[in-house]
C-alpha cells in the first residue's frame, strides 16, 4: 500500500502519484464525469473520475480489461454514500481552477475500508440535541474539527507557559472521601467498605498539599464533578478544570497576574495557529487580550451595573449572569478589553479557604469574566490552621470531616494562592458559541449520559 498523504500535505506536493484516505464528504454523479470530494483530519479535497457507463450495444466479450475496471470503478462511485470511509489512490494535479485548494486527484483505484448508511440520522440544520444524539457523525465538520485544534493549542500553550517557569504539573485523585466545596454538589461512590466516596468536584485541597509539600508551583488540567441540576448554557456535571496553585505570595494579585499573563500566551498561541481558519469557519477575530486585565472591585461593579439599569435580583451580593454581562459590556465600552477581574468578595458568598483581608474583612479573591461570562475563581488561601478551622465552621463545616486537610497545615506551609478555571468555557467565548455543548467532545449534564 502507498504511504497515506494528508490532505494538507498535497498542495505542497508535486504532481504525481498518490494515497489519500478519508471519508466521503459528497458525490457529484454526472453523466460524463464524476466527482467526489474526500473529507480527512485535516481537510478536504476534490477526486474525479471520466465516468465510463455501459454500452447498451455492445457484448460482454467486447468489452476490454481496462474498460471493464473503468466500469467497475465508475459503478463503485455512483453507490458511495455520504460517510464512506475510504482509500483512493492516484494521480495528484495542480489545478488553480480547483476551489479546494488548487489541487485534485484523478482516481486509479479505489478501496472501501467501511461503507456508510445510506441515510444520515442529522443534517447541517439538526437541533443541538439531536446532534449532541450522534456526536460522531456532528464532528465530522470542518468547524467541529478545528474547536478541538483550538484547544489542543489552547491546552499546549498553557502547558508550555507552566513548564517554561518550572511549574509542576500534578494529576489528583478524583475519589475523595469529603467534599471540597459543597455537599450539595457530590456524586457518592458507594465503593469502599467502610465509607463512602465521592468523585471529585475541585483539585483544591490537593492543590494546596502541594504548596504544605514543597512544590511551590503547580497546575493541573483534569476532570471534575459537580452534582449540580444546572440546565444553563454553560453548566456541566463532569468537565475539564484547569487549576494552578504558587507559593509564596503577597496576595490574590500575584495570582491574577500570572493568569492574565498565561491567557494572554494561549490566546496569542491560537491567534497565530488558528486565525485566519477561525475567522473563515466562524466569522470572529480572535481578539488576544492587552495586559493588565481591568480589575474592579465588586460593590463598584455593582453600582456600575445599577446606573446601567439593572437591577440585581440576587441578595447575596453578587453579580447574576445579566450582571455579569452588563458589568463586561462597561468593560469593552470603556476599556476596550473582553476580560475584566471582579476583586473584594464578601466571605459570606466565598469558599472557607479564602484569606480574609484584615483590614476590611473580605477576601483576598477574584472572579474573572470574559465575554460576559464567569471562568475562574481564584483567591490567596488561609494557610494558618487556627483561622482555617473557624472559617469552616462558619461554614457549617464539620472540621472533624476536614481533619485530613487540616493536617496539611499543621506542620507548616507557605502563603499560596491559585485559580480555577473551566476550559470549555474558555473555548465557548473565544470562538462565540452560544453553549459549552458545542465545544465539549462528549458532554454530560442532568439529562445527558449517552454518548
Amino acid at each position: 500500500m502507498s504511504e497515506r498523504v494528508l490532505v494538507n500535505q498535497l498542495q505542497t506536493r508535486a504532481d504525481g502519484p498518490v494515497s489519500v484516505s478519508g471519508w466521503v464528504e459528497t458525490v457529484r454523479d454526472q453523466k460524463k464525469v464524476q466527482f467526489v470530494i474526500l473529507r480527512d483530519e485535516t481537510g478536504d479535497v476534490q477526486l474525479v473520475n471520466p465516468a465510463t457507463r455501459p454500452d447498451p450495444e455492445a457484448s460482454a466479450v467486447d468489452e476490454s480489461a481496462e474498460r471493464a475496471a473503468a466500469l467497475e470503478l465508475t459503478s463503485l462511485i455512483s453507490e458511495l454514500s455520504t460517510g464512506t470511509f475510504l482509500t483512493v489512490t492516484g494521480e495528484l494535479k495542480h489545478d488553480e481552477r480547483v476551489k479546494l485548494g488548487g489541487v485534485e486527484i484523478k482516481i486509479v483505484g479505489l478501496e472501501i475500508a467501511a461503507a456508510a448508511l445510506a441515510e444520515t440520522p442529522i443534517a447541517p440544520d439538526s437541533g443541538l440535541d439531536k446532534r449532541m444524539d450522534w456526536r460522531f457523525l456532528d464532528l465530522r465538520q470542518r468547524r467541529n474539527n478545528l474547536i478541538f485544534r483550538v484547544q489542543t493549542t489552547l491546552e499546549h500553550a498553557m502547558r508550555s507557559y507552566w513548564i517554561e517557569r518550572d511549574y509542576i504539573e500534578i494529576h489528583s485523585p478524583k475519589l475523595m472521601a469529603s467534599a471540597s466545596e459543597s455537599n450539595a454538589e457530590l456524586f457518592e461512590v458507594p465503593y469502599f467498605e467502610d465509607k463512602t466516596a465521592y468523585l471529585a468536584q475541585s483539585p483544591q485541597f490537593f492543590k494546596q498539599m502541594a504548596q504544605s509539600a514543597g512544590f511551590g508551583k503547580i497546575f493541573e488540567i483534569g476532570d471534575v464533578y459537580r452534582a449540580d441540576p444546572s440546565f444553563t448554557s454553560r453548566h456541566a456535571t463532569e468537565f475539564t478544570s484547569v487549576d494552578a496553585e504558587i507559593s509564596w505570595i503577597d496576595s490574590h494579585e500575584d495570582v491574577a497576574a500570572m493568569q492574565e499573563e498565561l491567557l494572554h500566551t494561549a490566546i496569542k498561541a491560537v491567534a497565530d495557529k488558528h486565525g485566519s481558519e477561525i475567522r473563515e469557519l466562524f466569522g470572529l477575530d480572535v481578539v488576544v487580550p492587552q495586559i493588565p486585565f481591568p480589575r474592579i472591585p465588586l460593590a463598584e461593579a455593582r453600582e456600575i451595573v445599577a446606573a446601567r439599569g439593572y437591577e440585581i435580583p440576587r441578595t447575596d451580593g453578587d453579580l447574576d449572569p445579566e450582571g455579569e454581562r452588563q458589568i463586561c459590556a462597561h468593560v469593552q465600552e470603556t476599556y476596550g478589553h473582553e476580560f475584566v477581574f471582579i476583586t473584594d468578595y464578601h466571605p459570606e458568598i466565598r469558599a472557607f479557604y479564602h484569606m480574609r483581608d484584615p483590614e476590611t474583612g473580605l477576601t483576598k479573591s477574584y472572579d474573572l469574566l470574559y465575554n460576559g461570562v464567569e471562568i475562574t475563581t481564584g483567591a490567596q488561601r488561609e494557610h494558618r490552621v487556627d483561622l482555617l478551622e473557624v472559617q469552616a465552621r462558619e461554614k457549617g463545616l464539620d472540621p472533624a470531616h476536614l481533619d485530613f486537610y487540616f493536617d496539611f497545615f499543621r506542620y507548616g506551609a507557605p502563603p499560596h494562592g491559585g485559580f480555577g478555571m473551566g476550559l470549555a468555557r474558555v473555548l465557548m467565548l473565544l470562538l462565540g458559541q452560544d453553549s459549552i455543548r458545542e465545544v465539549t467532545y462528549l458532554f454530560r449534564g442532568p439529562t445527558r449520559l449517552a454518548p
